[in-house]
């Protein structure tokens, strides 16, 4: 054929056709070795002209594909042969006229083992894609493309060495079954010289005929598996399915809320080492892939500013790539939200829980309501401290040029002053002028605990000195301080004595303190230095968040309103179970990227699971963590994560648990939504109500504690009648636990009358500090979701108790229930019982922390469900708190107020702790713990649903459900 005649450069797909054409004339030595092309010296795969450093494949080449008919692409491992060898011929003369031989083919690649099976007709199309191959390198077609791959492969290494022998040209037909073992040699004999030859090793029909890819030898995806290509469901075309995510990649998923900005280690003490945006920014750097899934929120409603947080993370390094979900135009989920929370590091670590990484939750034991360092606003005394105590004003004193502040306080108990020396010591900070020119230091007090060499030698005399208490904020050099962080690495300790630094969170009061809380402890914080900076000092039922892209400003007065503390729970596991999380944040990445590829998100990578065969246990848990059966549950359906069934498995666990219990529930929950009327649909309200009705008529001791916030985490005011959302939530819980005919204790109460006091208790947590010379006190949040049955069981995750999560058509969810495998000798009932190791210490530290027994082993709560410790301890330690709440603050839910009528005349009295602080601070030394009896009848006269001519009452019940 001539090309004389044409005009301009011949089309590549036209030369492609004739070289076919001309490819079935060549001989089989035009496969001979080229001293210029082959290379037998070793099998050496090559990706960029760079040699691969190591014999494994390492896990991060999934996220470097190339495409996949590349010739760059690495594919086997380092100087490792492909072994092959032809073990059986079947012969099938019925069906197969021309190609009646099928060859089972066995091939063995490092530690990887896998089998194909192939007809004669296979190698023939092998032999010629590598035919039109060759021949194509060797003709200089006016292609960019096309030259730039022969100019690689020229400049490649060479090394000549032997030929490739001819593929037999006798058909299969024709070869009679006494040839089979020759065939058998041939073809394996043709496989292997052709593996030989990096050349065509690596050419996508040697590939296709193997069975082979860029994911069939990196160990952690586990054993090698078929391979191929699968047709897409419209048209002929084919496609690879071959994603994949794992080794070195930390998959990040929240829903709801996520800040950037937060620390994750508290006190700040290391500027923003241990801040979010910081931490993954370094580990992105490091090489660690990121992926971060988001919950999208509909803006006029939620004020989550989730576009600010996926640019904030976008912004930090190429390696962060997040992605928000759902866009609730196109597919109208506006109601239903991505609730989970979790976090998977190389899927072998995984964390899950209620906690979100965001303003507000993080918390500890102490669950602290104030936070402003160690120094007042003004010159206010406490209510606290009794009149005979006098304070020496703040000074300065020069001292070998180095300026110090120092405060003395003076104690008057029993007639008698104590020694100044032991309530004040010293430390000190350096502060350094803006031009580097003066070096100064500060000197503020530290409490009592605190005293050095030096501070003994430089105790001041104060006796008979009144003055004013002056805030060491006042003074002119502390202005210069506070400006900056005060307390860093940068902090010097002016004594030749090495301590813990710890400083106190106002002047020391003349009485014990443990049971007021109204300090910081005497070893955390000093000048501004916080817990919670910013957006992160914050009270949702005061005022939700604003302005969430000046992460650093404060939006409450810190000085006149308490935070609300955060009660939540979080799991980690490691394993099996945390393969099964990432497999699920993987099914639900791949998912949001395909419904979102109008968005760009197409250019992400899908990913894919790591082998379940053998999860690591990381060596820094070993012999710290508990062995156990868990099993992973969910709650998604269509719109979460594509699948077209739903799965309700918190839900059906949940069930089942409370079914099989046998002694006691013990439950934490945001929520208490269920069995309210027709419109709630989940069971386990009628779950818990059928096992205490069971245990009565069986007669056999059957507890049920419940734990949840006394308030709905909603902006509003429910002192003057107002929160429409708060009043929601409140109508559904309370509909649950004791209000209307379908209730537990009215279903109860049918059958026992006032017997069900001794199977099932309602509790919430509250606690009170003294705020820049105030007495206050706020409701601790209750946000976890768990369940511990019999000290042998655990449910926890992100799911709560209402519709939304347990459905599995609305919010997605996740939680894992956790069955003990290792127990320990414990008590139940009186009696000797084996208890499961983890749950049984989850459920003593739950106990512990709630009643105020952290560290003190005095009272015995082993056995949760004793008369002793069910009445005399939990039962009459909740309702003296709410008893001396009531008596001290007036403060709301309370049952003594049934109506708004008497809302209003309850809230228009003075509280003692406004009238009478020193009598106040007395009635709080009874305080023991958080525990608070839950208020049944807190405006029980009243309708809580929201009115219709309300935004709230105008919603979908479903909503709040």
């Amino acid at each position: 054929m001539s090309l004389r005649g044409c005009q301009g450069p011949p089309k590549l797909e036209r030369l492609e056709s004739v070289m076919s054409q001309f490819s079935g004339s060549l001989d089989q030595d035009d496969l001979q070795d080229d001293p210029e092309e082959l290379d037998l010296s070793c099998h050496t795969d090559l990706c960029g002209d760079k040699l691969m450093e190591t014999r494994d494949i390492s896990f991060q080449a999934i996220y470097n594909f190339l495409p996949f008919k590349s010739l760059d692409c690495v594919i086997f491992l380092e100087e490792v042969p492909v072994l092959v060898q032809v073990t059986e011929v079947e012969r099938f003369t019925s069906t197969g006229v021309l190609n009646p031989n099928l060859y089972t083919i066995e091939l063995s690649h490092g530690g990887f083992k896998w089998k194909i099976k192939r007809r004669f007709k296979h190698f023939l199309a092998l032999n010629q894609e590598l035919l039109k191959f060759k021949a194509l390198l060797k003709i200089p077609l006016p292609s960019r493309i096309h030259s730039v791959k022969r100019k690689s492969f020229k400049g490649r290494k060479r090394f000549n060495g032997g030929h490739i022998p001819s593929l037999p040209r006798r058909p299969d037909a024709l070869v009679k079954e006494e040839q089979l073992i020759s065939r058998k040699m041939q073809l394996e004999d043709y496989l292997r010289n052709i593996l030989k030859r990096p050349l065509y090793r690596i050419h996508p029909a040697t590939l296709e005929f193997l069975e082979v890819s860029q994911i069939s030898f990196i160990q952690d995806l586990g054993p090698k598996g078929l391979e191929g290509l699968i047709l897409k469901k419209s048209g002929g075309n084919t496609f690879p399915v071959c994603y994949w995510c794992g080794s070195n990649s930390v998959c990040y998923r929240w829903s709801k809320r996520l800040s950037p900005e937060i620390f994750l280690k508290r006190p700040v003490v290391n500027g923003n080492m241990w801040r979010l945006d910081h931490v993954l920014k370094r580990k992105a750097q490091q090489g660690v892939k990121i992926f971060v899934l988001l919950y999208k929120e509909v803006e006029v409603v939620m004020g989550l500013n989730s576009e600010y947080t996926k640019k904030t993370l976008m912004g930090l390094h190429s390696n962060i790539r997040v992605i928000r979900h759902p866009d609730h135009m196109p597919s109208t989920v506006l109601l239903w939200a991505h609730h989970e929370k979790s976090v998977v590091i190389d899927q072998s670590l995984a964390f899950l829980g209620g906690i979100d990484l965001a303003y507000g939750r993080w918390d500890d034991s102490q669950h602290r309501l104030t936070d402003v360092g160690s120094v007042r606003r003004s010159p206010q005394h406490s209510p606290a401290r009794s009149p005979s105590l006098t304070h020496q004003p703040v000074g300065t004193v020069e001292e070998d040029g180095e300026m110090k502040f120092s405060v003395v306080v003076e104690d008057f108990q029993n007639g008698s002053v104590e020694d100044p020396g032991e309530n004040c010591g010293s430390f000190t900070l350096p502060i350094v002028e803006e031009q580097g020119e003066t070096n100064l230091s500060l000197t503020l007090p530290t409490g009592r605990l605190l005293r050095t060499p030096s501070e003994e030698k430089s105790r001041h005399s104060s006796d008979g000195t009144e003055s004013k208490y002056y805030s060491s904020r006042n003074s002119p050099n502390s202005r210069r301080l506070l400006a900056r962080e005060c307390y860093t690495k940068s902090l010097s300790l002016h004594s030749s004595d090495s301590y813990s630094l710890g400083l106190h969170h106002s002047l020391p009061l003349p009485y014990e303190t443990s049971s007021l809380r109204s300090y910081i402890g005497s070893t955390e914080l000093c000048g501004e230095t916080r817990f919670w900076h910013g957006k992160d000092y914050c009270n949702f039922i005061l005022k939700d968040w604003v302005k969430l892209n000046k992460p650093f400003d404060d939006f409450i007065d810190r000085y006149k309103t308490p935070r609300m503390p955060w009660h939540d729970t979080g799991i980690l596991v490691h394993g099996k179970a945390a393969r099964d999380i990432a497999r699920h944040f993987i099914q639900r990445w791949n998912f949001t990227k395909l419904v979102k590829k109008r968005s760009g998100a197409t250019c992400y990578p899908c990913l894919m699971p790591k082998s379940i065969s053998a999860p690591l246990v990381p060596a820094e848990y070993e012999g710290k963590s508990t062995q156990a059966n868990i099993q992973v549950l969910r709650s998604v359906c269509q719109w979460s994560i594509g699948s077209k069934v739903h799965e309700e498995s918190i839900h059906l666990a949940y069930i089942s648990a409370i079914q099989n219990s046998k002694h006691f529930i013990y439950i934490e929950n945001q929520f208490f939504i269920s069995c309210a009327d027709k419109t709630i649909h989940n069971s386990i309200g009628d779950a818990l109500t059928e096992r205490i009705l069971r245990a009565y008529r069986e007669k056999k001791k059957f507890r049920v504690y419940v734990v949840m916030p006394l308030l709905p985490g909603f902006e509003g005011d429910i002192s003057s009648g107002g929160g429409q959302a708060i009043k929601a939530i409140m109508y559904f819980n309370y509909r649950t636990m004791c209000r209307g005919e379908h209730s537990i204790i009215e279903r109860l109460k049918c059958v026992m009358a006032d017997s069900w006091i001794k199977y099932i208790s309602f509790c919430g947590l509250r606690t009170h500090a003294d705020l820049d010379g105030r007495l206050v006190t706020e409701l601790i949040y209750v946000h976890s979701k768990l369940m511990i049955v019999d000290d042998c069981t655990v449910i926890t995750g992100s799911a709560n108790i209402n519709d939304r999560s347990m459905l599995g058509k609305r919010d997605s969810e996740m939680a894992v229930v956790v069955e003990d495998t290792e127990f320990q000798p414990s008590v139940m009932d009186g009696k000797s019982y084996q208890a499961g190791r983890f749950a049984l210490s989850l459920r003593e530290e739950c106990f512990r922390l709630v009643l105020g027994l952290l560290g003190d082993n005095s009272i015995d709560i082993s056995d949760p469900i004793s008369d002793r410790f069910y009445k005399e301890i939990w039962m009459v330690t909740a309702a003296k708190n709410a008893s001396v709440y009531d008596k001290v603050f007036r403060c709301l839910p309370t049952d003594a107020v049934l109506n708004y009528r008497i809302l209003r005349d309850y809230m228009s009295r003075p509280c003692m702790a406004a009238e009478d602080p020193a009598q106040a601070c007395a009635e709080l030394k009874k305080i023991q713990g958080f525990l608070v009896q839950f208020p049944l009848y807190f405006l029980s006269e009243e309708n809580l649903f929201p009115s219709f001519n309300s935004k709230e009452g105008i919603m979908p019940i479903e909503l709040w459900t």
